[in-house]
């Protein structure tokens, strides 16, 4: 492989001021690219920007209000002179919470930032990779997006929205050089964690056949991966980092 195969290209990668997406957004760098942290907290991404250095630089920017969305990437654009590489990692559990007892507002909250928020910030994307007929996009999903998590419903159904929206992208962009694909980790060792009841955490770890947590650096390495020239023929794809999970 190229010793920096991402050299000269721009990318953004949301929810990126900590866990996986700053995982995501650090090896992005390393890997030659200039990279904007999207996150909702402004003083969060500009701080991990500062902290990954280089071309890296922190952006404000709510996924689920697409006047921030478009601002946001347009600022980017403006900065970084393109968009190559977008990677939607934004995402929130929500409760650990059985249907019957499901408020509405637990629905919609994570609805609107796992999947709204995939579709604002991928459509913003591909307006400005069509008429370039380039570009990479790399959603993450989940194995709760092909499995199902009792208690996390939600969570389970944004997910497979994403992968659905990842195979349906994929088909519209297929003939102007761009690629769209997804990743499904299993359970990872990140700040999202705090929302899950330790119980939780731990019934889901043991389907894990590896038998421990995934590492936010091993669901960066998948990206760097789909994002490369070296995966040019894969497109609308959804490629599994779970450790071995997989009972679908």
């Amino acid at each position: 492989m190229n010793p920096q195969p991402l050299q000269g290209r721009s990318a953004i990668v949301t929810g990126a001021a900590q866990g996986i997406g700053c995982a995501i957004a650090r090896r992005l760098s390393e890997e030659g690219a200039s990279v904007a942290i999207l996150d909702i907290s402004k003083e969060g991404a500009e701080r991990t920007a500062s902290e990954i250095g280089g071309a890296a630089i922190g952006v404000e920017a709510n996924v689920t209000d697409e006047n921030q969305v478009d601002r946001a990437l347009g600022s980017v654009i403006d900065q970084f002179g393109k968009l190559d590489i977008l990677v939607n990692n934004a995402g929130v559990v929500g409760t650990d919470t059985p249907v019957q007892n499901l408020a509405e507002s637990d629905w919609s909250n994570v609805l609107d930032v796992n999947l709204k928020g995939t579709f604002l910030c991928s459509r913003a994307a591909v307006r400005h990779m069509i008429p370039r007929e380039s570009g990479t996009i790399v959603s993450v999903a989940s194995i709760s997006g092909k499995e199902g998590n009792a208690n996390m419903v939600p969570y389970s159904v944004s997910k497979a929205g994403v992968i659905c929206f990842t195979k349906a992208l994929a088909k519209e962009v297929l003939d102007v050089g761009v690629r769209v694909n997804c990743v499904a980790p299993a359970l990872i060792d990140s700040p999202l964690l705090a929302g899950m009841d330790q119980e939780r955490v731990d019934f889901l770890t043991s389907k894990i056949p590896l038998g421990r947590l995934g590492r936010p650096e091993e669901v960066a390495a998948t990206i760097l991966f789909l994002v490369s020239d070296e995966s040019t023929f894969a497109t609308g794809q959804c490629f599994d980092v779970s450790g071995g999970r997989a009972t679908y």
